[in-house]
């Protein structure tokens, strides 16, 4: 289906159970709302309901030009847009890299439309941003920011289209991810403007520079991380729990990487439900022990 807000049209799946309880997921860079392939039936056999939407750049109908239109206000926006669209008060956030972001600034801002979060991959930005300020790890893990904020930089190394997107999902994909998932995300780059307007997102919210100040969140939290993923400190990690004062889990993966949700979509869905079926308020829901798989 297509939802409109404002003048910008977005793509939208709804799909599970009529009565379940919602979810809504927000997928991040470089992907869109097919990221949510191998892990939403298992959360509509789980009796869940899903929302997911291509965001702001990757809708066709919803790519406004100026780059200060990919801000996470903005984003967030869109998001809490499409709920009220479709009549939902409040759901349950799931959100993978730049999504978790998004699902971060959700969550400290609107705690009202937020039932539980789910971060997969990305830490709190305040926790990311001490981090990258006093952390050589981190310093190192950022470098890549650098390169996509860059003028240009970006878009002449991928001048050349689905053949150097194909390299680098290969490679960006660390070997994890399937020939079918790199194609979808390639089919997806390489529409007009997508590219561009993708790129946008880190270049409106700049991870290096001055700070988000999200605040502290309040509803019950996990955050699931990969030990393989290079983007992201320890001390980030680390630095997270500070930022939740309602009941938080941290989640542990020693062999997945990055790519979460495609590469163990059972592990993921699964750490979704049992925050979904745990969703006391911060005062009456216990803090779940880390896991680590």
């Amino acid at each position: 289906m297509q939802i409109t807000l404002d003048d910008l049209v977005f793509d939208v799946a709804v799909d599970g159970p009529l009565d379940g309880e919602p979810v809504l997921l927000l997928h991040g860079f470089p992907h869109n709302k097919e990221s949510w392939t191998e892990t939403a039936p298992l959360l509509h056999a789980a009796g869940l309901r899903t929302i997911a939407f291509d965001q702001r750049g990757y809708s066709p109908g919803a790519r406004p030009a100026d780059v200060d239109a990919y801000r996470l206000p903005h984003l967030a926006a869109d998001a809490l847009g499409v709920l009220d669209s479709l009549g939902v008060a409040s759901a349950h956030v799931v959100g993978h890299d730049w999504g978790a972001a998004v699902a971060w600034y959700l969550a400290a801002k609107r705690p009202d439309r937020v039932r539980t979060l789910t971060a997969l991959a990305i830490p709190h930005l305040d926790a990311y941003q001490h981090a990258y300020r006093v952390d050589e790890e981190q310093q190192r893990s950022s470098q890549y920011v650098k390169f996509l904020v860059s003028d240009g930089a970006a878009e002449h190394f991928l001048a050349d289209g689905a053949a150097q997107l194909h390299a680098w999902f290969t490679q960006a994909g660390e070997g994890v991810l399937t020939d079918a998932q790199i194609e979808r995300y390639v089919t997806t780059h390489t529409r007009p403007g997508t590219l561009d307007a993708a790129l946008n997102w880190y270049r409106a919210n700049d991870l290096l520079g001055d700070p988000f100040d999200f605040g502290q969140v309040t509803v019950p939290t996990t955050f699931v991380y990969s030990r393989t993923d290079t983007a992201v400190s320890e001390l980030a990690v680390e630095r997270t729990a500070q930022h939740v004062t309602g009941p938080y889990r941290l989640v542990t993966l020693e062999e997945t990487s990055h790519w979460q949700p495609q590469q163990d979509p059972t592990t993921i869905a699964a750490e979704i439900l049992a925050r979904v079926r745990a969703h006391g308020t911060p005062e009456s829901s216990p803090a779940a022990p880390p896991a680590t798989y």
